[in-house]
């Protein structure tokens, strides 16, 4: 038992969780949802990483704000430049992917979810600046990323005049919760052989039949924006061959997001990332949390396609400007969509407004968004999370590059 531990954590953090992705589908083919006590290690595994996400992050931004020495880049402003740059693109690679393999939805009566979602793009806004102003204390209990970059951004800038002394505790609080953060992702292997083996056993394949197209065109637009889009701004920016640095990102980030279907527990996974590749610490512990919460690439996608698809079925004609101004609003509520799974699907009904749907339709496109979210929030959030990594990297060999 002992060699079996020894040799298990001797292989690579991928090796051991496509191990235990096999196990999972294995089981859930053989057994079915019978066995509970599976499913329950995927709960667990990724609530562990909700509820130290937060907590990592605010500690991880105080320390690197506090400890930045004067005249050191960080390279953020390019950051957040490719991450909106990003945004956008994906939003009018959407446009484009909507206008050549047009789709349309099942609407039904009696469809609609109990969900809540925005009124318009001013109740977006405020939401964001209520967020970045609320209580610290509750933003680390709710997981608001907002709201705790806001404040540890405070803090860390107040703690850069404190004596040698505090900052050394600061920088230890630090190093604890990475080593905690690593015990967790250590277990990722048997977390997401339970959340593979539940999403086998229990969804329903049947049900996507219908929506086949709408999720051809979907992915096939995530993809494009990860093989082709994002690739492109890395190599006219930095020069290098991008592939590099996409295939890691994908392989080792993309994988757990796509799983955990949450860039918010994916936060861990993207910083021990950026550490082993060597990457500047003082602007991940920055460009990786912010990314969770505005670089929505995904979401921008899911938002422009299913409401295009919403005006399709409806027969409303949607001229150049008008999708224009579709991809601009897309990106810019992207950037608020919650961290959660599905968030994205709740801002769907302000983009609808665009042409004139009334509510209660574009709730029912919402609900056809759940139908499919099996698939489409679990690439959207593959999408989002691993080009947090992608952006962040190019952003330290574009200065690498003009420093030569």
């Amino acid at each position: 038992m002992k060699s079996f531990f020894w040799k298990w954590q001797k292989m690579s953090l991928v090796k051991r969780i496509i191990v235990g992705l096999i196990i999972g589908i294995l089981l859930a083919v053989a057994f079915g949802d019978q066995l509970s006590w599976i499913t329950l290690l995927g709960t667990l595994f990724v609530s562990a990483l909700k509820s130290i996400a937060p907590y990592l992050v605010f500690i991880l931004v105080i320390t690197a704000i506090a400890m930045h020495e004067k005249g050191k880049k960080t390279n953020m402003k390019t950051i957040i430049g490719f991450y909106a740059v990003g945004t956008v693109g994906a939003a009018a690679s959407a446009v484009i992917f909507s206008f050549l393999f047009p789709s349309t939805l099942h609407l039904k009566e009696g469809n609609q979810q109990a969900v809540s979602a925005p009124g318009g793009i001013s109740e977006v806004i405020t939401n964001l600046l209520n967020n970045i102003v609320s209580n610290p204390i509750t933003a680390l209990t709710e997981g608001n990323y907002i709201g705790i970059l806001a404040w540890a951004l405070v803090i860390g800038v107040a703690a850069k005049s404190a004596n040698d002394q505090m900052k050394s505790v600061i920088q230890s609080a630090s190093d604890i919760v990475s080593k905690v953060v690593k015990w967790v992702i250590d277990l990722a292997p048997f977390g997401i052989m339970g959340i593979v083996y539940t999403a086998v056993a229990t969804t329903g394949i049947a049900s996507l039949k219908e929506y086949g197209q709408l999720l051809i065109v979907l992915v096939s637009c995530m993809l494009f924006v990860t093989l082709v889009m994002n690739p492109l701004i890395v190599f006219v920016t930095t020069h290098r061959n991008p592939y590099p640095l996409i295939f890691i990102s994908l392989r080792e980030s993309g994988v757990t997001a796509f799983f955990t279907r949450s860039s918010a527990a994916n936060i861990p996974v993207n910083l021990e990332l950026c550490r082993k590749l060597g990457l500047n610490k003082d602007t991940y512990a920055v460009s990786i949390p912010l990314g969770a919460a505005v670089n929505t690439a995904g979401a921008a996608v899911t938002i422009t396609i299913l409401s295009l698809a919403a005006a399709n079925t409806l027969d409303i004609s949607v001229d150049i400007p008008t999708a224009i101004v579709l991809a601009i609003v897309s990106s810019i509520s992207a950037a608020g969509a919650s961290g959660i799974a599905g968030g994205s699907l709740l801002l769907i009904p302000l983009a609808c407004s665009l042409f004139g749907i009334p509510s209660e339709i574009a709730m029912q496109v919402v609900a056809a968004g759940f139908i499919i979210g099996v698939v489409q929030d679990s690439c959207e959030t593959a999408v989002n999370s691993h080009s947090d990594i992608v952006f962040t990297a190019a952003a330290e060999y574009m200065q690498e590059r003009k420093n030569k």
